[in-house]
């Protein structure tokens, strides 16, 4: 593994064992990064229908795949608790890229909380995870 895809690993805090769901995959897609994933995991990557829990969600998503929000709340079913959704886009000035505006409203009404990442590859990611609710 490339020194790169080292950083990229440990950005992104997947690990030997765990089991990632990926959905969204299509043509346009970075095949490094997922490449780089199964090499981390050490195993395929699930599929979106998949009934294993997953550890965590690479979720490629273009402004044409309909709703973020459906998207994003789908993407919770079956994902452990603590797991990350990472929701992977098109970055600017790319066909299909999603405004930050939008990511943030739809990770906001899922109950996410989101943090950029610059991940030096064709798409641009962020992390969403569930927000700790506090206890009165």
């Amino acid at each position: 593994m490339s020194t790169a895809e080292r950083i990229l690993a440990d950005r992104l805090e997947i690990t030997a064992g765990q089991v990632v769901r990926e959905i969204g995959w299509d043509e346009d897609c970075d095949d490094r990064l997922r490449a780089a994933v199964e090499e981390w995991t050490g195993d395929a990557l699930a599929d979106a229908g998949g009934e294993d829990p997953a550890d965590a969600v690479l979720l490629w998503w273009r402004e044409k795949d309909g709703d973020l929000f459906d998207a994003l709340t789908d993407a919770l079913t079956g994902l452990t608790s603590g797991g990350p959704i990472w929701l992977l886009t098109p970055h600017p000035g790319r066909d299909g890229h999603v405004e930050p505006a939008e990511i943030a409203e739809s990770a906001a009404a899922a109950g996410l909380s989101r943090t950029p990442l610059d991940m030096a590859v064709s798409w641009a990611g962020t992390r969403l995870d569930l927000r700790r609710r506090s206890t009165p």
